[in-house]
């Protein structure tokens, strides 16, 4: 998998992205464990991240395969 962090998420991985294997179809979760487990820095940011799968927004549900771009989206704000 191609993973892209950004913002305060880029800034705690300590780079804009990192190539990342796991086996099998992981989802939403445990796609998060393998992460936090390779980047123990990004746990905090487990509850207030979105993941995104090949440019859609992941649900909980979402299954991921070594071939995905995900990309990890913290909170925006604006005004």
């Amino acid at each position: 998998m191609n993973i892209l962090f950004f913002a305060q998420i880029k800034d705690a991985a300590g780079m804009d992205r990192m190539d990342l294997t796991v086996a099998g179809q992981p989802d939403t979760a445990q796609l998060w464990s393998h992460l936090c487990e390779a980047l123990p820095l990004l746990q905090p940011y487990r509850q207030s991240t979105r993941l995104a799968k090949n440019g859609e927004y992941a649900g909980a549900d979402t299954r991921f395969c070594n071939q995905d771009e995900v990309a990890l989206i913290p909170p925006v704000s604006g005004g």
